[in-house]
């Protein structure tokens, strides 16, 4: 366990029920898994590196068996590869990766040799999904320093249970609202008619300062000083999961619902942002694939909207979280990003009446 300081610790108010561990891994057989690479070099900091890897695996026989999966863009200043499989299949083969944006192609390829390595020699192609965010600010993103190895080092750590977060894996370098960010998670129990748990994982690195808002305050405006950059440049990638039987087309729908989770930390999604979100369901187990004609569960389309609601209120926590646990960091060129401050943002949330 991170053992650093989530948004629930100070207080913040967020809807709905948490899983046991109020991450991505409440739902079975998720695991997460980081490489982060932090190095310093030379003096003048031209050549520091802060980046990493981060990997969600859906089951334990992933390389093996596809799962249903839906995505969604928002604003296409980004990239995650295998979506256009995804759109036409509905499936999703193989774990998710995020990484920094000259990252992709070596994650990509490493993804590719592991699935044909654990299948044995069977003839399958593999395209797998790598999602980017922009952390040429604080890393020195043209270093080529990620390798094959620190994606399948990632992979080979996934596990379920706690998942750390803040400055760690693909989120090591990323800015959001003009503060330090990184990785978040949050889960929520859905009551269906069964009871279901959904969970969301974000990277993210994007949005102005006077953009953020926390449990519906506009906190951003209270911190005039350590901007980091002008122009809404940044990204977020956002994975959602859950357990519940739903198809592509549902999923789909659960992945546009992140826009509106992204919304209530006040990003307007600029253009220069890549704004990107996939949903899975883990259901279906054996199911999914196969010459034979198969028999699938399925939620209703009536039963989705308490799914929706536990997206959206997941993916604005996953953010905040994001935020809450990632510390000051100093990189490239000696650039610093600071931390969101713990005691001041309790000090503005109680003002306005909004802590827990």
């Amino acid at each position: 366990m991170s053992g650093k300081v989530r948004a629930r610790d100070l207080d913040i108010p967020f809807e709905g029920t948490p899983g046991r561990w109020n991450a991505i891994t409440d739902v079975p057989g998720v695991r997460v898994g980081h490489t982060t690479l932090i190095r310093d070099g030379k003096s003048d900091a031209s050549d520091a590196v802060r980046t990493g890897v981060t990997v969600v695996v859906p089951k334990p026989r992933t390389e093996q068996e596809a799962v249903f999966a839906g995505w969604f863009r928002l604003n296409g200043y980004g990239e995650l590869t295998g979506t256009a499989w995804i759109d036409e299949a509905g499936l999703l083969d193989g774990p998710v990766v995020t990484t920094n944006t000259h990252s992709v192609g070596v994650a990509h390829a490493a993804i590719a040799a592991y699935a044909h390595g654990r299948r044995l020699g069977e003839e399958r192609w593999s395209l797998p999904v790598v999602g980017e965010t922009w952390d040429g600010y604080l890393n020195d993103l043209w270093g080529d320093n990620v390798t094959s190895q620190h994606v399948l080092s990632a992979l080979a750590e996934a596990q379920d249970g706690p998942v750390a977060e803040g400055s760690v894996g693909g989120g090591t370098g990323t800015i959001a609202y003009e503060f330090k960010a990184g990785i978040g998670t949050a889960s929520r129990k859905v009551s269906s008619a069964s009871d279901y748990t959904l969970g969301v994982l974000v990277q993210s690195n994007q949005g102005r300062r006077e953009q953020l808002q926390i449990a519906g305050v506009p906190v951003g405006r209270e911190f005039a000083e350590d901007r980091t950059k002008e122009p809404d440049s940044g990204s977020i990638i956002g994975i959602v999961a859950t357990d519940a039987p739903l198809l592509p087309h549902q999923l789909k729908r659960l992945a546009r619902r992140c826009a509106l989770g992204l919304a209530r930390s006040g990003s307007v999604s600029g253009h220069g942002s890549g704004d990107l979100f996939l949903a899975f369901s883990t259901a279906n187990d054996g199911q999914v694939e196969g010459p034979k004609e198969r028999r699938l569960a399925a939620l209703p389309e009536d039963a989705l909207n308490p799914f929706f609601a536990a997206v959206v209120s997941g993916l604005d926590e996953s953010v905040i979280n994001s935020l809450v646990a990632a510390e000051t960091m100093s990189g490239l060129h000696h650039r610093r990003a600071v931390a969101l401050p713990h005691d001041r943002l309790r000090s503005v949330l109680k003002r306005h009446g909004r802590l827990g």
